[in-house]
């Protein structure tokens, strides 16, 4: 009997053990480098369509990167989501992100929008683009990224600081196109022509120009939107350059399984799902931004800013020429 009893208990500790594998098994960990608000509204609709656990963690793209790396196979992390195509790059480059083979992710992504060797997806799309003053600026007198560099824009031109990553692979882009010689000459002349010191954030350049301290800038279309939601009023428009050359400089935010994952399956899955014609109306309309997926159509909104041409450029270049495009911004005095 005394025997019976030890393998009753031994059997219901292996059905408790082998409850909770299976019950930490459903359970994904991201990390994030998105918003709360605009992550949560898709889990929630995963959540609920499979089962499937999903917990995540926020922060910077930096803290997060190094966050993995000292964490390495003790990680918990399944999932890496995060801004700009450098950010995923350097993620890839640190070997904290896994190749995923998924005939999915490569029908419902374009293959500029992807790392080439499969570790990192783009999800969402937004432009950077130049906004001007529809006061003082005539659609006409626009033309070209590097135009804005031309004598017609002195003390006009507003620009973000160079320190942020998006103007980092804006420049990254420049250099692939033009010789890094070619595209020093482009930034010098915008610095050349700045109506002041460059800003912390896009919102504070268009914030400037409706304010008249400049006429022009560069921005990313999302944040456009979001100043358009609060003042449909807006003397602001938005201008697509580079359209009879090599089009409008876009980027994503994405994301990648990581390394270590406990759950490399489910975080496939639900990274497929996230590439899905569902989930993109979700996750591109939450931020204002464009999906990848192309048989996705554009919110109205944002689709109410005019079709463009797009860059066609692998967007790993913004990664591997990010360096160079940091000592070429110093060299040319973009603070």
């Amino acid at each position: 009997m005394k025997n019976l009893h030890h393998l009753f208990a031994a059997l219901v500790l292996s059905l408790l053990s082998l409850g909770a594998t299976q019950t930490f098994a459903e359970e994904l960990i991201i990390y994030s480098a998105r918003n709360e608000q605009l992550i949560k509204p898709l889990i929630d609709v995963y959540t609920r369509e499979t089962g499937t656990k999903i917990s995540f963690i926020t922060d910077k793209a930096g803290p997060l990167l190094q966050r993995l790396k000292s964490e390495g196979k003790n990680t918990r992390a399944d999932l890496l989501i995060t801004v700009d195509a450098g950010n995923l790059w350097h993620a890839a480059r640190e070997g904290v992100l896994q190749p995923v083979e998924s005939q999915i992710l490569q029908s419902n992504i374009p293959v500029h929008l992807r790392d080439p060797g499969n570790q990192w997806f783009g999800l969402s799309l937004r432009a950077r683009t130049i906004v001007y003053s529809t006061e003082r600026v005539e659609p006409a007198e626009l033309s070209t990224y590097e135009e804005l560099g031309a004598p017609q824009w002195q003390d006009r031109l507003l620009l973000r600081t160079s320190k942020k990553v998006y103007n980092q692979s804006l420049v990254a882009m420049l250099i692939a196109e033009h010789g890094e010689a070619g595209a020093e000459v482009i930034v010098r002349s915008w610095v050349d022509n700045l109506a002041t010191k460059p800003f912390s954030n896009d919102t504070k350049v268009m914030e400037a120009i409706l304010a008249g301290q400049g006429d022009v800038g560069i921005v990313n279309t999302y944040y456009f939107g979001r100043l358009l939601k609060k003042n449909p009023d807006l003397q602001l428009a938005l201008f697509w350059p580079n359209q009879k050359s090599t089009g409008v400089h876009v980027n994503i935010s994405g994301a990648g399984v990581t390394r270590y994952a406990k759950h490399p399956e489910a975080a496939i899955k639900f990274l497929e799902w996230l590439s899905s014609e569902e989930a993109q109306n979700l996750f591109a309309d939450v931020n204002m931004e464009y999906p990848v997926n192309q048989n996705v159509t554009t919110h109205p909104e944002v689709a109410a800013w005019g079709g463009f041409k797009a860059s066609k450029q692998n967007l790993e270049i913004a990664g591997q020429l990010q360096n160079a495009a940091i000592r070429l911004m110093d060299r040319a005095d973009y603070r």
